[in-house]
């Protein structure tokens, strides 16, 4: 998925803040400890309630990340696992572990996920390829693998019998309670997997995992992923050390997917039951589910086109299966997480069927039993489900597509959502089976902050309050914070389109700025809302710019005509709602209409190639980072949603090519930056790009990344050069420096 991907560096403003503050530099942006302050990730409730567990950085290494607890009853949170007692932290990861990160857009080490068992006696804690797990009778912690190869995917089984785990291509279980493993496959090499999501999954419909134990770990259903027809595209990985090349399976766009099969395993008898997901394979398999009792297994089965998805119940005992629902979008359809099967036998779900997303109710048989939620504004996400009381807790912007509150309403007797949380700011959570929640809290003025909250709303206590104050990493840097200033412009269409204004804290409405925009641009995103702003940003504010947001067309937290305005089009809508903003930019009278500059990454890159190409541009300068700049080089689920396959749709792919655009770049005007081992964006979207520019005599300017893959700006090692180097080249090409 075409991702931002620069550092979101959270800390916010206290009531009070130091007398004279320390200028913000971009060295002390990517040194330790981290200007976020002791936040919690990956949080959660332990199944009997008593403990939240979660993730933190060491203070004297920001990347590196230990598990922490705290207990419900009161205290202080305590270091649960030490990564640095289990790993140096000095092993190679193999390709297979460093490429599911970089899916997952993880970039920290040490402790980087964990997982309870249902009945809470284990935590399973990965670890650069291997296995711990800790006791929670008597805090032990064990090593239960040492292999050359790495485990990944690893889980807990739902009663705790079991440890299972992907290696080199096959799927394994060991008991807990000691003994040998076993392979469950055996068959997994060369372009042959079992219980692994292909690269399409991982990336484009953030299924990260290839197999699924039942409740009652009786069975367990996993894929076959079988990569042998899609295309291999050599892709040289150079480093500081020279170069390898990598014969990389990428699918991209009109060409084939890998073929993903289901079985079910016995795990009593051993028998595997093939699951029959139709004729046709060219098709996604976007989730899998099982029921509360087991007797089902649910498949939400995508097609190529993503037009259509249908839910199949499987007897996991036959493998036949009957389709009991089908959502149809003549645009795209969004796969979500919001399918939650009850105890009942009905399920929730969510559709954008009225024209935002909201949830419904099902019968077992798919039948619809009510509408829960209803209005003009979209429901974002269940969060969690308490079918004792018959409430779902869910995320949404319904004041303002800018905030984001967490409510709850009755799916037995729906009625008006009751907001758990206050306005002002945005909420996430993690919701235990009764309904309590750690709730994370960020706005322009307050750190994310997280603590754990009673079903009402009622915070129970802080797990991490992150208080700007003394002591504070970013406490020397607190007076000059500012306050992004918010409003919203119209595109050619009528639609409200949300934007935001950083301004430096000494900033004099009688001078002139020089102003940058920050883009992303594509689907998915929601750049302007009310969180903490990137401290990376801020170093701008601190060189005398204004940094400028907008939220165009196809982005997400909207209406589904808002978010499917890029059907077929991109490079079109999106940037005439930029230039929207540029022009409005242009027209303040604290704004340089001669110096604006824009910057993204990843399809910000892409939007940055447009907006420096587009029609009169009013833009001086632009820095783009792995741009995709021809979408048929992209892959297929991502590019096809949005664009269909390059044979279909002719027109949009040449309009979209940035080399059909490339006599309107103004001389010069161009900073290009990619990582070189960039498995995503593919580095051959720039080589391309160089030689057309080269080819047409048009100077520009590169900075390249050996050893890095797509999310370079977040990168330890090489994220300080790309900021400085965006720095150095805007001083010069705006302020003449």
């Amino acid at each position: 998925m075409i991702r931002p991907s620069l550092t979101a560096l959270a800390a916010c403003l206290a009531l009070t803040s130091p007398v004279l503050a320390e200028k913000l530099t971009p060295e002390r942006i990517f040194a330790d400890p981290s200007l976020t302050g002791p936040t919690a990730r990956g949080v959660s409730l332990s199944p009997d309630g008593k403990r939240v567990t979660y993730l933190k950085a060491k203070a004297e290494a920001a990347n590196v990340q230990d598990l922490w607890a705290a207990d419900v009853a009161g205290g202080e949170p305590y270091r649960l696992i030490d990564s640095a007692s289990l790993s140096s932290g000095a092993k190679e990861l193999s390709e297979a572990e460093k490429a599911r990160r970089e899916r997952a857009r993880v970039s920290s080490r040490g402790i980087v996920e964990y997982s309870w068992d249902s009945q809470g006696r284990f935590i399973l804690v990965p670890l650069d390829g291997d296995l711990y797990l800790d006791s929670v009778a008597d805090g032990k912690v064990s090593r239960l693998t040492e292999t050359p190869g790495d485990e990944v995917d690893a889980k807990v089984s739902p009663l705790g019998g079991f440890v299972s785990y992907v290696r080199d291509q096959n799927l394994y279980v060991k008991p807990v309670d000691g003994g040998a493993e076993k392979a469950l496959t055996t068959d997994g090499r060369d372009a042959l997997s079992f219980g692994v999501a292909e690269f399409i999954a991982q990336e484009e419909l953030d299924r990260f995992s290839g197999y699924w134990w039942s409740p009652s770990e009786s069975h367990i259903a996993y894929t076959r992923v079988d990569e042998s027809g899609v295309d291999i595209v050599p892709r040289a990985d150079i480093g500081p050390g020279g170069a390898t090349v990598v014969l990389q399976r990428y699918p991209r766009a009109g060409r084939p997917n890998a073929v993903v099969d289901l079985f079910v395993r016995n795990m009593a008898t051993g028998q595997v039951v093939p699951l029959d997901l139709g004729s046709n394979k060219d098709i996604y398999v976007a989730r899998v589910d099982w029921s509360a009792n087991g007797k089902t297994l649910y498949v939400q089965r995508l097609s190529r086109d993503q037009k259509t998805l249908d839910i199949i119940a499987f007897d996991p005992t036959t493998g036949l299966g009957k389709t009991i629902l089908t959502e149809t979008d003549r645009n795209f359809i969004e796969v979500h997480e919001d399918f939650r099967p009850l105890a009942d036998g009905s399920f929730l779900w969510s559709s954008e069927k009225s024209g935002f997303n909201h949830l419904y109710r099902h019968a077992a048989d798919g039948k619809l039993i009510a509408q829960i939620t209803k209005g003009d504004w979209p429901m974002d996400r269940v969060e969690g489900v308490d079918e004792a009381r018959k409430v779902v807790i869910f995320g949404a912007s319904i004041e303002t597509p800018i905030e984001r509150r967490l409510y709850e309403v009755s799916y037995a007797k729906p009625g008006k959502p009751k907001a758990l949380t206050p306005a002002g700011g945005w909420w996430s959570a993690k919701v235990a089976s009764n309904g309590a929640f750690a709730g994370s809290y960020s706005d322009p003025k307050t750190p994310p902050q997280t603590g754990l909250y009673a079903p009402d709303g009622k915070r129970v206590r802080w797990i991490e309050e992150n208080r700007l104050a003394e002591g504070h990493p970013y406490w020397p840097y607190a007076s000059t914070l500012t306050t992004p200033d918010y409003g919203t412009l119209q595109a050619a269409d009528g639609e409200v389109l949300h934007y935001s204004i950083l301004k430096p804290s000494d900033f004099d409405p009688a001078k002139k700025y020089p102003a940058i925009v920050s883009v992303y641009g594509g689907p998915h995103a929601q750049r302007v809302s009310k969180t903490w702003q990137s401290a990376s940003e801020r170093t701008y504010l601190e060189a005398g710019y204004l940094i400028f947001k907008l939220d165009n067309r196809g982005s997400s937290n909207r209406s589904a005509k808002f978010k499917r305005a890029l059907d077929r089009r991109m490079g079109t809508v999106e940037v005439d709602d930029q230039i929207v903003g540029a022009n409005y930019l242009k027209s303040l009278p604290y704004v340089d209409a001669d110096k604006l500059g824009v910057m993204g990454w990843s399809y910000g890159g892409f939007m940055t190639l447009m907006m420096l190409t587009a029609e009169n541009t009013p833009f001086k300068a632009g820095a783009g980072g792995a741009p995709p700049t021809e979408w048929g080089l992209y892959d297929t689920a991502y590019t096809e949603r949005y664009m269909g396959k390059p044979e279909e749709n002719k027109e949009g792919y040449a309009r979209s090519d940035i080399l059909n655009r490339l006599d309107r770049m103004k001389p010069g005007s161009l900073l290009l930056l990619h990582g070189m081992a960039d498995d995503n964006v593919i580095f051959e979207n720039s080589t391309r790009l160089i030689a057309a520019l080269q080819k047409k005599a048009i100077p520009f300017e590169m900075a390249l990344y050996p050893g890095e893959r797509h999310s370079a700006p977040g990168s330890k090692t090489k994220g300080l050069s790309v900021l400085k180097t965006h720095l150095e080249f805007f001083n010069r090409k705006l302020k003449g420096h």
